[in-house]
């Protein structure tokens, strides 16, 4: 293996990630795990994703496929979609707190309701059972009967079935036996983790598997161990003080990774921008999330995309819909647009290619 280079890591961050588009399941069963999050701007993370990796994707294709593709929507490093083995490996999963006996005779009504009816919408078990109101996480007051149902989901008792206008619809899922050698479970959830998001800087691997703790929070005493097998196990270089990890048989330095002459825009939580300190060793400057911060503390925009011109993040997009037609606002690291042609007509085919996507027309 040839020594590795920072070029070498950025080239195969971005190869590696933004595979060559395939079809919706192979893309899911790829990628492992899709982060779901529900803000528009101008579209939700998971279409601004996939749409990367998936021939000819357009917004909303996942939800409106959901339902006869094998996938699950389930909590994982975050919340979204993973794959049924994905799903397999986190189950039968226990919550931090231990439901009293009440609790759990509830559980196992409203399982019985919704089994029997083969899929429920919240408001149905609500009316069956009247469970009334609660203080929900975020101060707010919710249905009881809504927390009942995402925590039932949450320990693998129900699935979602599909969303009718975003509201999740259950379905009763039988609980699984736990794994015979839970070690070797956990260096498998931290393979995906790798497969999704390398190469990995150590403590952004550090991170990654810390957060595991809430996919499977019954084994959270294990993760330290899980960890240092991690860094033992997996090929690795260390560079400027730094080592990076990333899966077995794959070397950043081979020729193999190529990097496309296109212009990406991409979302906050695209599997090559999600690691902020990788982004920032890999790409010299700080990229932050910034729609939960005040407008005046804001400094690229309410929901900037990375700007990605070959294997170089140069910039960033804040990209809105007005009137049907999509409107771009392109901001750049070092205050000004490469000059060459070739990121001109690179940039306007990645805006009709996102304008294709959203149904709208092209600036």
């Amino acid at each position: 293996m040839a020594a590795i280079t920072l070029a070498h890591l950025r080239r195969h961050a971005v190869a590696r990630s933004l595979f060559t588009p395939t079809t919706l399941p192979r893309a899911i069963a790829r990628l492992g795990f899709v982060q779901a999050d529900p803000i528009r701007s101008p579209a939700r993370a998971q279409d601004l994703t996939l749409r990367h990796r998936v021939q000819g994707y357009r917004v909303g294709d996942l939800e409106r496929r959901y339902p006869k593709l094998a996938i699950e929507e389930d909590f994982f490093v975050n919340y979204g979609f993973v794959t049924p083995e994905l799903h397999a490996l986190m189950h039968p999963r226990s919550a931090l707190r231990e439901w009293p006996a009440e609790r759990w005779a509830q559980a196992e009504a409203v399982w019985h309701f919704v089994h029997a009816r083969g899929e429920a919408h919240p408001r149905e078990v609500d009316e069956h059972f009247a469970h009334g109101h609660t203080t929900n996480g975020f101060g707010g007051r919710s249905k009881a009967s809504t927390q009942l149902l995402d925590a039932m989901h949450y320990r693998g008792l129900l699935r979602v079935a599909r969303r009718d206008n975003g509201i999740r619809l259950y379905a009763a899922h039988q609980p699984q036996t736990a794994p015979d050698n839970v070690p070797a479970t956990l260096d498998r959830l931290v393979d995906v983790l790798v497969n999704k998001y390398a190469p990995l800087p150590q403590p952004g691997l550090r991170q990654l598997v810390a957060m595991l703790q809430h996919a499977v929070p019954q084994w959270k005493g294990l993760l330290r161990a899980a960890l240092q097998r991690a860094t033992q196990r997996l090929p690795s270089a260390e560079l400027d003080g730094v080592r990076w990890f990333w899966p077995e048989g794959e070397d950043p330095a081979a020729r193999r990774w190529k990097v496309e002459e296109r212009v990406r825009l991409l979302a906050p939580f695209d599997p090559v921008v999600w690691d902020r300190g990788r982004f920032e060793r890999l790409w010299g400057w700080a990229y932050r999330f910034e729609a939960y911060t005040p407008p005046a503390k804001r400094v690229r925009g309410y929901y900037a995309l990375p700007l990605l011109w070959r294997d170089e993040v140069i910039g960033w997009g804040n990209l809105s819909v007005v009137g049907g037609r999509l409107q771009p606002d392109i901001g750049h690291v070092n205050g000004q647009a490469p000059k060459d042609q070739e990121f001109r007509q690179a940039l306007d085919a990645e805006l009709a290619d996102m304008a294709a996507c959203l149904g709208v027309n092209s600036p």
